[in-house]
């Protein structure tokens, strides 16, 4: 006799941190938490970039876009404020879907506010994720 798993509260998440330690822990929570069904994991905001290019394009199905995106703010080569402001540009027709929630170490008051200026921004997060944060959400 098997035990059925309850349904997740969301089908697809997206981890987009340069720091693998926080994305396992991140990781680790979420599937503790039934939080999702699925989640990608992107150490590069150009790979995560990319991926969900191909959303855009390929009209895959809905379930399978993310529909929260926990998203770093400090990391090279492209920060989170970048991230978003690329995503929106390049990807209109997912961009709407899908909830962003800044994941941050930072505790700068300014990355705050200038984090809920953006467009499709949900919430403002200091890591690591907690049950209590998923709870919220």
């Amino acid at each position: 006799m098997s035990v059925k798993k309850p349904k997740a509260k969301y089908a697809t998440v997206m981890l987009i941190d340069d720091s693998e330690i926080d994305n396992f822990i991140n990781q680790k929570m979420v599937e503790g938490c039934n939080f999702a069904d699925r989640i990608y994991v992107h150490t590069s905001s150009k790979s995560a970039l990319e991926f969900l290019a191909n959303f855009e394009r390929a009209h895959l199905p809905e379930e399978l876009i993310p529909e929260i995106l926990f998203l770093d703010i400090n990391m090279p080569i492209m920060d989170g404020f970048q991230f978003a402001e690329e995503f929106q540009k390049s990807c209109p027709r997912i961009y709407d879907k899908i909830k962003i929630v800044f994941l941050t170490s930072s505790l700068n008051p300014v990355d705050q506010k200038r984090a809920m200026l953006v467009r499709g921004v949900y919430s403002f997060l200091n890591k690591p994720l907690s049950k209590d944060h998923l709870d919220k959400l």
